[in-house]
């Protein structure tokens, strides 16, 4: 039996219809036979009509079938629609992006599946569409850039160059040498919260991770900056080293630590307005929505908070869900000790 406390917090779930619960559980409805997913959009059932359950399998073992609405027991109808669009993109990045077509693939309407990009993936069809033809001419190995920005599906150089200050804050060249001539230094130091990897470029930290295995967070620096010159810098890097262990101790913030960050325009977003939440504050995935002026963005938002490259120095970990802490790339764990120092403070 379901303790209250839980019986409680599960049921505002079903009344938030909370995205974030999804696959944890699910709930039913005795006097329909149906069981769905915390955020099905039906109608919302009687209480004492809900029964909950850890499982798909243990819904359908108990005599309840799946809801036709939200699709609890496999991909849900958004996620079958986003699917079908990408693979169909990932057909035909050699031609112009025509959507109509695009939302007849995926089987529903253009304004339909638009919305469903931004809300779920945080961006638009086009804006994936330049990203898959990026990420092509950036492993063609072609041995020019002409030759390579025809094989990745660019219709004509200006289509390549006007994305010269990508997020990637590659040249095409350097993108399609993976990154060869870019420098970037790196120092690991030891903190409250494990250790702490800063990596940093001519133009200020680009990279800042957590764990509690150094060889661990050098692997994963140069799987993200590939083919890029890494160089450990530890005397270069001592003071923004010791600025983000002040942080990770919940010390005040450090907003003249220079910042080199690679992300896409919402991401920016995102991550200026975390920069403004004062320590000893959190705000829900919602409210960074609403105050982005996106209130149905909250999904994207959580995107945009587990893409982080620069831990502490953008406060991601200021970010709960609206019932409970919410998830945090670095681990739960960290993200609580993190704001319990720094209300303690």
């Amino acid at each position: 039996m379901i303790s209250t406390p839980l019986a409680n917090r599960r049921w505002r779930a079903v009344l938030a219809r909370d995205r974030g619960q999804d696959g944890r559980w699910f709930y039913a409805v005795k006097s329909t036979g149906v069981y769905c997913r915390p955020s099905c959009p039906s109608r919302r059932p009687r209480r004492e009509a809900v029964v909950y359950f850890g499982s798909a399998a243990a819904a359908e073992k108990a005599g309840f079938r799946a809801c036709r609405r939200c699709s609890p027991g496999g991909m849900t109808p958004a996620v079958r629609a986003l699917r079908a669009a990408c693979a169909y993109l990932e057909q035909h990045l050699d031609e112009p992006l025509r959507l109509a077509a695009l939302a007849a693939a995926a089987g529903v309407s253009a304004p339909h599946l638009c919305r469903l990009f931004r809300r779920e993936l945080g961006l638009t069809p086009r804006q994936l569409l330049a990203a898959r033809r990026r990420e092509r001419f950036a492993a063609s190995g072609a041995a020019s850039v002409t030759t390579a920005l025809y094989e990745a599906g660019y219709g004509a150089p200006s289509r390549l160059y006007d994305r010269a200050a990508a997020p990637d804050g590659l040249t095409p060249l350097q993108l399609l040498r993976r990154g060869a001539g870019a420098e970037i230094g790196y120092t690991l130091t030891r903190s409250r919260l494990g250790w702490i990897l800063l990596a940093a470029t001519a133009r200020g930290v680009c990279d800042i991770r957590l764990g509690a295995d150094a060889r661990r967070l050098q692997r994963e620096l140069a799987a993200r900056f590939a083919a890029a010159r890494l160089e450990r810098a530890d005397r270069a890097l001592a003071a923004w080293a010791r600025a983000a262990r002040a942080l990770a101790a919940g010390a005040s913030d450090h907003p003249d630590l220079p910042l080199d960050l690679r992300g896409t325009a919402f991401q920016r977003r995102v991550w200026a307005l975390l920069r403004q939440i004062p320590r000893g504050e959190t705000r829900t995935y919602a409210q960074v929505a609403r105050a982005l002026g996106r209130p149905r963005a909250a999904r994207a938002v959580a995107a945009a908070c587990a893409r982080n490259p620069v831990a502490l120095a953008i406060p991601c970990h200021r970010v709960v869900a609206a019932r409970g802490l919410g998830g945090y790339h670095w681990g739960v764990a960290r993200k609580r000790a993190l704001l319990r120092r720094e209300r303690a403070d």
